[in-house]
């Protein structure tokens, strides 16, 4: 990061970006409790600018689940977004100067505190825009809870 970063106010960055859905810009419409909004924001060198990039994400006041992450690119002076996604349960964070979405998967009947699974995608900054270029699924082990496992008899010699 060749400059230091400037803080932003992200609850206004995004209500004011016209990329933004109208559900999340609804969700930022009050704050969830004492004049604090439910976004999360991380400063980091991603397309290298000279400006740090603004990675914002977006979650829900109830049970902080991500609906909306962005980053945003400072330029001639304002914030561009150069990434959005508004799929729940997104969220957005850096590992070794990349960005990583997550995302919760869910089985069919799974509840919301209790994901079956998770997708991870990482991007490059390339070209001018984000490109992805790995991914992985993990899957969250759903046994060992009502069954007891019982031991084969080791064979007799």
């Amino acid at each position: 990061m060749s400059a230091p970063y400037e803080k932003v106010d992200a609850v206004e960055l995004v209500k004011k970006d016209p990329k933004v859905g109208d559900d999340v810009k609804k969700s930022l419409g009050k704050p969830c409790a004492a004049e604090e909004y439910p976004v999360e924001v991380t400063y980091a060198a991603l397309t290298h600018a000279e400006d740090p990039d603004v990675v914002v994400n977006v979650m829900t006041c109830a049970d902080s689940v991500g609906i909306g992450s962005y980053v945003y690119r400072k330029k001639g002076g304002t914030y561009e977004n150069v990434f959005a996604d508004e799929q729940p349960s997104v969220y957005a964070g850096v590992n070794k100067g990349e960005l990583e979405v997550s995302k919760q998967t869910y089985n069919t009947g799974d509840k919301v505190c209790c994901a079956s699974g998770e997708d991870v995608m990482t991007y490059r900054w390339t070209g001018g825009r984000f490109v992805e270029y790995a991914r992985y699924h993990t899957d969250y082990s759903n046994n060992g809870g009502t069954e007891t496992a019982t031991p084969e008899p080791a064979p007799e010699d």
